[in-house]
């Protein structure tokens, strides 16, 4: 017995001495190690403190900048990213910042970046990352082959014939928010409108009608838990890169788990209805995103054996959302604002869609008829992207240009620096200016394409980019048919990153009636 109980110390001792250096070279020296190699590279940054790196400072930064608004200015990289800027400003577009022991180097130039967008393999998303993955799962951070499979279950939802029909239920919530607008104005003909919550809910709406359907009113509940989820994020900022942080009794945590309880109880519910109305037959419908998607998955598992089990299916769904909703409400109340601040462009929209649809309703293949309105969306999409940056990581030594990166490097894609890039733009990159896009956006850019990206590129592009811009489309265009509109006196300029850009003090414009 004694010669065992030996054996059982020498065996915990094994273990310790096992998981004590694992802990102290990925808090210690692994980092000091690539922050050897970001500095030979020619790299510069802050020197690595010790488990937290820059984040500690970097959520001050946030929950500063949080805390006001800009002038009114379309020069908002420093306002939105203020951390970021004050690392670039500080050491210059060759830098690093530190999110906790990872390193994050910035890529400006477009053929590298190109090259990273490409090879999703090579340079696939970081995992885990807290911020994202505390809301988000599906398509978006799946990798490997589970990707594959998913984008082959989830794309023919996305394909323009069933965009085609879907459109009629894009036009009805736009109709729907115009119509209360109109209410609102009804005894001046003018009036001072937060156009936010209304833009927001139309988004909602739009992802309610076209992925669930006859569940629409349930797919309205999940839009508000989920942006509840995303305030709760925040509030949770601080903690968010503490191992084991769901299980910190706050609050805020105790309700963003409940909330997330909830949330996939609801889905759930919709799912099971909607496949037995699938299985009474065509009655049921495939319709919608959602049944599109079911109709999919069935196909694959018979071609198959395998395709997605229900939580990957919630997973998908939550992501309609997310992803769906908050791109696309952006570009609406961006593209509200600068056309607010640029009359010129207005009026030029405003004629070409009443020459394409009159004040009549709008139909599907009219849209590719809005050459001026698309050059407007551009511009709104490059000066105000819905995300403002893209990351990925190396999960081994590997190629990038001239460069072998070590593994455990983040990498940087900062669209909303590179969108507004003096040396790809020119001097007026910080200016409103559609008719750049005039000829397309590969003489827009140069002749370097990869500049302008804000749905991403590559094998793994948006998969939702056309849907968002129909949307987009069919509500501007319903807009401008029956209002104009400038910014209130008590506008107050605020983009503001969370997992889109916002505008967080709302959009105050007065509404016009066009008689």
């Amino acid at each position: 017995m004694e010669a065992w109980g030996k054996v059982v110390i020498a065996i915990v001792i094994a273990v310790i001495v096992r998981w004590g250096w694992k802990l102290v070279n990925w808090v210690w020296l692994k980092p000091k190690k690539l922050e050897k190699w970001l500095r030979d590279e020619g790299y510069k940054g802050n020197s690595y403190n010790l488990l937290t790196g820059d984040i500690n400072e970097f959520a001050t930064m946030v929950n500063e900048a949080r805390s006001k608004h800009l002038p009114i200015t379309h020069d908002i990289t420093s306002y939105i990213l203020p951390f970021d800027h004050h690392i670039i400003t500080k050491y210059g577009k060759k830098s690093f910042l530190w999110v906790g022991p990872n390193p994050r180097i910035y890529i400006w130039d477009p053929d590298l970046i190109k090259e990273i967008l490409s090879k999703p393999n090579d340079f696939p998303k970081p995992h885990p990352k807290p911020f994202r993955d505390s809301f988000i799962g599906g398509l978006l951070v799946s990798e490997g082959h589970k990707w594959i499979k998913h984008r082959k279950i989830i794309n023919p939802a996305f394909h323009l014939q069933n965009l085609k029909i879907m459109f009629p239920a894009i036009c009805s919530s736009c109709s729907d928010m115009v119509q209360k607008w109109e209410l609102l104005t009804a005894a001046t003909g003018s009036t001072e409108v937060d156009v936010w919550p209304y833009v927001d809910n139309l988004a909602g709406d739009v992802i309610s009608r076209t992925a669930f359907g006859s569940c629409y009113e349930k797919g309205k509940k999940i839009f508000g838990i989920q942006k509840e989820q995303i305030d709760l994020v925040f509030q949770m900022l601080f903690l968010l890169f503490v191992p084991g942080r769901r299980f910190i009794p706050t609050s805020a945590n105790k309700k963003f788990n409940k909330n997330h309880k909830e949330m996939q109880s609801v889905l759930k519910d919709i799912i099971d209805k909607r496949k037995k109305e699938i299985k009474m037959g065509p009655e049921g419908g495939c319709d919608d995103l959602l049944g599109i998607l079911l109709e999919s998955n069935s196909k694959e598992i018979e071609e198959d054996g395998a395709g997605m089990s229900m939580d990957d299916v919630i997973e998908e769904c939550k992501l309609f959302y997310i992803a769906g909703s908050e791109t696309t409400s952006n570009l609406i109340v961006w593209t509200m604002v600068c056309l607010s601040l640029h009359q010129e462009w207005q009026t030029q929209a405003r004629q070409e869609i009443l020459q394409v649809f009159g004040t009549g309703k709008l139909d599907f293949e009219g849209l590719k008829h809005l050459k001026i309105l698309t050059m407007i969306l551009n511009e709104v999409l490059r000066l105000y992207p819905p995300v403002v940056m893209v990351i990925r990581a190396t999960t081994k030594e590997t190629r990038l240009g001239n460069m072998m990166i070590p593994s455990g490097v983040y990498i940087t894609l900062p669209i909303i620096h590179i969108h507004h890039d003096h040396e790809i733009w020119g001097g007026d990159a910080a200016e409103f200016n559609p008719k750049r896009f005039s000829e397309g956006v590969s003489n827009a850019t140069k002749g370097k394409g990869s500049a302008f990206f804000p749905f991403t590129s590559g094998p793994r592009v948006c998969i939702g980019q056309n849907f968002a811009m129909a949307e987009a489309k069919a509500a501007i265009a319903t807009i401008l048919q029956r209002f104009s509109c400038e910014l209130s006196p008590s506008y107050k300029h605020s983009p503001f990153p969370v997992f889109t850009l916002p505008p967080q003090f709302g959009a105050h414009l007065i509404l016009s009636r066009i008689s």
